[in-house]
């Protein structure tokens, strides 16, 4: 075969007509929790919010408003308030503003999950909630696994306006408990639903 060529044209390296297709691999490892897994780490979490649960501190922990209202975060107890549906923000009781602390907890264990403040009324706070997409994976795995499950909300109504009594009451909330949903929590129990 003799091949005829220009002496002043460019040889190419690629034929004309071929197509070249790349797969890019996944930066992000896609990782699945097993069922096995589920259950051993969510007993680790009960067994740590019920010992969170029955310690007493001995220094009390208390946070004073320029009002004079006092909120004791040691003594308060999530799971001894009323609970409502996952679609609690579309109660028209919710509706309205009024600064409260959220807290979102599986009844079935129980744990807490998840503990949030606001100075909105749920519904404006849940609107863009990150939470929301942890609910999401985590009810769904339950259901992959035919683990029961039930989500509920609950709300420490009354708490103070002010910005940064409502933060610090908040925190000392998610110390205390170490719910895996919250940031702070994540280097005790990872982060399998992000």
């Amino acid at each position: 075969m003799e091949y005829k060529t220009n002496k002043n044209q460019q040889l190419s390296l690629f034929e004309p007509s071929a197509t070249y297709q790349f797969k890019k691999p996944s930066l992000k490892a896609e990782y699945k929790m097993s069922g096995e897994y589920l259950q051993s780490w969510k007993k680790r979490i009960y067994n740590y919010q019920q010992e969170a649960k029955k310690k007493q501190v001995k220094q009390t922990n208390l946070l004073t408003s320029e009002n004079n209202i006092t909120w004791d975060t040691d003594s308060f107890d999530p799971f001894s308030i009323p609970t409502h549906t996952d679609q609690f923000y579309n109660l028209p009781k919710y509706n309205e503003s009024e600064s409260c602390l959220y807290f979102i907890l599986d009844t079935e264990l129980p744990l807490l999950l998840y503990v949030g403040e606001t100075k909105l009324s749920p519904y404006q706070r849940w609107l863009n909630h990150d939470c929301k997409s942890y609910i999401q994976r985590y009810i769904e795995l339950h259901r992959q696994y035919k683990v029961t499950t039930t989500v509920r909300s609950a709300f420490w109504w009354g708490i103070s306006p002010e910005r940064h009594i409502r933060q610090r009451l908040e925190r000392d909330l998610i110390l205390k408990w170490r719910s895996p949903f919250n940031k702070e929590s994540w280097q005790h129990w990872g982060q399998p639903f992000k």
